[in-house]
This record gives C-alpha cells, sequence and structure tokens, in this order.
C-alpha cells in the first residue's frame, strides 16, 4: 500500500518510478536484486549486438531454476536468430519492427509433446494431458521460467519484451518453428542491447491497494486507485509523447470490447484444437 512520504522515509528512485511520487513501505525492505527488479522496463529498440551463445545458456540456466508444477517441466523454448524468421514471426505478431530487429527472440511454449512421447516411451497411458488442467499447467510453468529469463537477460545488461502477439496466427507460428502437435507458442520475448539512444522508461503500476488484499479480497480502494493510475499514466503518456486516447481505464475498457478487439485471439480455443490440444 502506499503511504504519504514522512519526515524519516524519502521517495526510493526505483519505488517513485513504479508507484509515482508516493513512498511506500517496500523502502526499508530493498535490496540489489529487488531494485534491479524496480528497474524493469520494456525495451523495444535494439543495437544489432548479438546474444553471445554463453549469455544464451545463461538466461536458459536462470530459466530452468524456475518453479515447475510436480517438476512436470511441461515447457519449451525456441531461440530465433535467423533475420528472416524473426521478420515472419515479427509478421505473425502485427509487424511489430523490435521482433524483427531485436538479434535474439525467444518464443516460449507450452509443451506437451514432451511428456506425451516419454509416456509413450515407456508404454504408459497419457490421457491426462487431454485436460486443460495439463495445459494451463504448461502455460503456468513457461511463464515463471520466461520471467526468470527475462531477469537473468537484464542482469546481463540486456533488455526484453515480451511479445504477446505471438498468439494472434499460432498455426502460423507452429508452422514456421515446426512445432510439434501439443506444442504452443504462449509468447515471445525480444532479447539484445537497448539502443542507448532511445531509451525506454519504467511504467507506473497501480498502487499497491489496487493489487493487494489482505485477508479477504477487498473492493474497496479500487476506483480511488484506479483514478490515481489514470492520472499517473497520464503523466507517463506525456513524458513519453505517447499519443494514447483516453485514460488508462478507458484504454483497458477498449481492449476487453469484444472479440474484435482482441487482435485475431478471439479464435484460441479453435486454433489450440488444430494444434493438437483436447483441453477437455
Amino acid at each position: 500500500m502506499s503511504v504519504t512520504p514522512g519526515p524519516h522515509r524519502a521517495p526510493h528512485p526505483g519505488l517513485e518510478a513504479r508507484y509515482g511520487s508516493t513512498a511506500c513501505p517496500a523502502a526499508d525492505a530493498l535490496n540489489p536484486f529487488i531494485e534491479q527488479l524496480l528497474s524493469h522496463r520494456s525495451v523495444r529498440a535494439y543495437l544489432p549486438d548479438p546474444v553471445s551463445e554463453a549469455e544464451l545458456a545463461a538466461i536458459i540456466a536462470a530459466a530452468q531454476s524456475a518453479a515447475s508444477s510436480s517438476n512436470l517441466n511441461l515447457w519449451s523454448v525456441v531461440a530465433v536468430r535467423d533475420a528472416d524468421t524473426r521478420a515472419q514471426l515479427a509478421h505473425c505478431a502485427g509487424d511489430q519492427v523490435h521482433v524483427r530487429e531485436a538479434p535474439l527472440q525467444l518464443v516460449w511454449l507450452a509443451d506437451l509433446a514432451r511428456l506425451r512421447h516419454v509416456a509413450a516411451q515407456l508404454g504408459r497411458p497419457s490421457a491426462g494431458l487431454d485436460y486443460t488442467e495439463l495445459f494451463l499447467t504448461a502455460v503456468i510453468d513457461a511463464a515463471l521460467a520466461a520471467q526468470n529469463a527475462a531477469a537473468a537477460a537484464e542482469s546481463l545488461g540486456l533488455g526484453t519484451v515480451y511479445i504477446g502477439g505471438m498468439r494472434n496466427q499460432p498455426e502460423q507460428v507452429a508452422t514456421l518453428l515446426g512445432l510439434p502437435s501439443e506444442a504452443f507458442a504462449v509468447f515471445g520475448m525480444c532479447v539484445g542491447r537497448p539502443d542507448p539512444t532511445k531509451p525506454a522508461a519504467v511504467k507506473p503500476r497501480p498502487a499497491q491497494s489496487v493489487v493487494l488484499h489482505h485477508e479477504r479480497y477487498c473492493q474497496d480502494p479500487l476506483d480511488a486507485g484506479v483514478e490515481a493510475y489514470n492520472q499517473a499514466m497520464a503523466r507517463f503518456y506525456e513524458a513519453q509523447q505517447m499519443k494514447v486516447h483516453g485514460t488508462w481505464d478507458v484504454h483497458s475498457a477498449k481492449r476487453i470490447a469484444g472479440p474484435e478487439s482482441l487482435s485475431g485471439r478471439d479464435r484460441l480455443v479453435e486454433a489450440l484444437h488444430a494444434l493438437g490440444f483436447k483441453l477437455k
């Protein structure tokens, strides 16, 4: 929760960037690792310098150190360096320039194919993989691994940005990357050295009172928190010279208005069935 800065607690730069002008009790518990997380920003402009094999290996080691439900390891990742493949992925993801220009694209997969194969090799049944629970587990595993990877990349001086647009045309992405049945690209991730001439900024987040509930869910602080966040994002948009129409709440409401606002992802269940997922 946010508090008014007192005489003995000056706003911490990282917390101030994340929450606006208010101080936060978290300042009393920060360490270098948390400060690195607070400095996260989405990078969309990269130098052409390649990400080394050692850096990639370190990033994947961090990813594999994330929690995995029952140690099933239901995720995989495809590292894409080839410029033509990156360009085709960019087209699938809504022609996002940074997907094409970042030297490395990591495509994170919910992967049931590997465990299906393992069970077949043992001559054991695998009907549990047909249920939505295992697909959801695979998506969660992929997200946990990817977030570890992003933090690791940033610790190496690299920048990242997640690419949800990989879900715009999932069948095309699967064909492009040669995915087996029951493997699905949950999202991509651009990785590279940030272009210092086009620095990215830390984006504000809502006050902790909007997302943090104590003991029971409580919506009482929601309206005030959203209004404060509208103002914080308006200042951010202005500072970044971003032409965003309307406040954060209006912008967000437009994104959930209906199937036409989902960038083709309204047919995701159909696409998952086409990719071999049963989803019982």
